[in-house]
């Protein structure tokens, strides 16, 4: 299973994504808190990740607590086979809440625009186009 993000964690901490990343980060925090099972069948001990979850909600910003959470899960879902399938359900529920950690730069600058302007996040065009013809002059697709 690949990392989850040490991105994703801190921003879902901080309450990024509104009522849907707090229900995902108490996913998590539930998903975290079930029992330790180890794969050699033992249960109990220290739990991978709990510690690690409370320091990251107690400062959410932090990102060295993010990656040290994101670690902890790492560990716990080699050790926990059970877990690991888990978290890969939580995860990819996860990836789907938008935190704001995508970067969109829209900006439209220099002469001037005949046409509809599209901006977005996930493609780019460019319009050429001609301005409209002036009152009385014909128009050039004629």
């Amino acid at each position: 299973m690949d990392p989850v993000s040490v991105g994703l964690l801190a921003s879902l901490a901080g309450g990024a994504g509104g009522e849907v990343g707090r229900q995902v980060w108490t996913a998590l925090t539930t998903l975290v808190r079930r029992p330790f099972h180890r794969g050699d069948g033992g249960v109990g001990g220290p739990v991978p990740g709990e510690d690690e979850l409370m320091r990251l909600q107690q400062a959410p910003g932090d990102e060295t607590r993010a990656h040290a959470l994101s670690t902890a899960l790492a560990v716990r879902a080699a050790l926990d086979p059970d877990f690991a399938t888990a978290l890969i359900v939580w995860h990819e529920q996860a990836k789907l809440v938008r935190t704001g950690d995508g970067s969109v730069n829209n900006a439209i600058s220099g002469g001037s625009y005949y046409a509809p302007v599209l901006q977005g996040r996930d493609f780019r065009t460019t319009f050429n186009t001609s301005p409209p013809p002036r009152p009385g002059e014909p128009d050039a697709g004629e």
